[in-house]
């Protein structure tokens, strides 16, 4: 006798769905506030010497007229 999760999958599997495995940062890690800071820190660096992304955001933000939230 197939279990009411098993159904359930196998529905979800005949819409043409398949299930997936992530592996996230384990957040309760006695290092993983810092090892944020470090990446956020190679990010801003990186942000800062890439003035092309910014100026091309800087003008999407001008051209904005008429969007709505």
């Amino acid at each position: 006798m197939k279990t009411r999760v098993q159904k359930h999958r196998d529905a979800l599997r005949m819409a043409g769905l398949r299930p997936v495995q992530i592996w996230v940062p384990d957040t309760r890690r006695p290092d993983f506030a810092e090892e944020c800071r470090r990446q956020s820190r190679i990010v801003a660096r990186a942000d800062k010497a890439d003035t092309h992304t910014q100026l091309l955001l800087d003008e999407a933000l001008t051209d904005m007229d008429g969007w709505t939230s």
